[in-house]
């Protein structure tokens, strides 16, 4: 019996698979490599003994590797087996700030600088053996400084053809801040995911009763930058999409990297009596899709749902827990892509979409070297999907 995501075994893998989840990323990669194991357990290979699938049926993919740090702040990558003509997958987190390291007797949180500089020593400690090397980053290092404006760097196109440089051959993110990034690397892969079916699933799980047509939902994209985003969901969706237009003050300096907001503008359809579903990259602060909500709530909406790939919450989960008390919005989701504190996890109105599965079926689709298209445009499964909720809700 074949089953999981290859039907067709006559792609024979690109080479003996070895996933590296880095410290920053060992919980995501313990379930993608879980997720593999099942499938190819319940997989039949033609020719089982065939040479080309030597190491294929494995009780765990996961290659352990290490980046110790000495006394001083630097660090080593190392690696724990020869990978001398695998297909090697590194998964890092460069957004995880739980992990420590002691430099001269004090302790520092792990910044995405160590993460990044952390993945090139593994990639430099597999010294070209393997026989393809591929980085799944679900959040794009330094993607938030991806273009100039002025005299400054930048510093996503650097590490990008830093990577590129090193031999990685394909490189996976998830909903880059602009995909235009990958005009840094022409001749390569970067690939930009976005988790449009799992918000889905995630909120039709949690709101049963969510009718999905013209009448009774939108959405919402917070800015003008997420506009494409937005578009989309509303197009998969078959509903209105309306924006809000962050009206600045160029006159005055950047505060926080940015300049002052003077007013929202919004552009769209009526929104009063309907359910919204507010869509974004990233969740930083805060403040951006809390005061979207709250604009929204004043045109008379109905329930507010939001939904972002990453959320960072850099300055708590404060104001999140006094805008649902004050009913400014009913769910909240975001991915496990990126770390998460046991404080959000235990939020009454916060829903987790797990992408363990989906990174799963994109590795072990590419080890085939069988096209991801399919993966990367997900509207079959979420046409599925929502035919499903409709037929529940008859």
């Amino acid at each position: 019996m074949r089953q999981g995501p290859i039907k067709d075994l006559s792609m024979l893998p690109v080479g003996r698979l070895g996933i590296v989840p880095l410290e920053s990323c060992a919980s995501m990669g313990e379930k993608v490599n879980d997720w593999i194991v099942q499938w190819r357990k319940e997989r039949v290979p033609e020719q089982p003994s065939a040479f080309e699938f030597d190491g294929y049926n494995r009780d765990s993919y996961i290659i352990q590797s290490q980046t110790p740090r000495f006394g001083s702040g630097e660090a080593k990558g190392t690696i724990n087996e020869s990978v001398r003509g695998d297909d090697i997958y590194i998964m890092v987190d460069v957004c995880n700030y739980s992990l420590t390291y002691n430099m001269s007797g004090y302790t520092n949180l792990m910044s995405p600088d160590d993460h990044f500089q952390d993945l090139k020593r593994v990639i430099a400690a597999i010294g070209g053996k393997a026989r393809r090397i591929n980085v799944i980053m679900p959040y794009l290092y330094e993607s938030r400084q991806h273009k100039r404006t002025g005299r400054e760097s930048l510093d996503c196109a650097i590490a990008l053809q830093e990577l590129i440089k090193m031999g990685v051959e394909n490189i996976l993110t998830f909903d880059a801040h602009d995909d235009r990034v990958q005009n840094a690397t022409p001749l390569h892969g970067l690939e930009t995911i976005r988790p449009a079916y799992q918000f889905i699933k995630g909120l039709l799980n949690n709101e049963q009763d969510l009718e999905i047509d013209s009448d009774h939902l939108m959405v919402i994209s917070p800015d003008e930058n997420g506009m494409n985003r937005a578009i989309y969901l509303a197009n998969v969706l078959g509903v209105d999409m309306g924006m809000f237009y962050k009206r600045r003050d160029y006159a005055l300096r950047y505060a926080d990297g940015r300049h002052p907001i003077v007013a929202y503008e919004f552009l769209g359809a009526d929104v009063a009596g309907k359910n919204m579903i507010i869509i974004d990259d990233m969740i930083s602060s805060g403040d951006s899709v809390l005061e979207t909500a709250a604009l929204l709530k004043e045109k008379k909406a109905n329930k507010i749902f939001i939904c972002s790939t990453f959320g960072f919450f850099t300055n708590g989960m404060a104001k999140f827990d006094m805008a649902y008390e004050q009913g400014m919005f009913d769910r909240l989701l975001t991915t496990n892509l990126i770390y998460q504190t046991p404080e959000l996890l235990e939020k009454p109105y916060y829903i987790n979409c797990d992408m363990s599965k989906y990174i799963a079926l994109l590795i072990d689709t590419l080890n085939h070297d069988v096209t991801i298209s399919g993966l990367l445009n997900p509207i079959d499964r979420i046409n599925a999907y929502l035919e499903k909720h409709r037929q529940r809700n008859q």
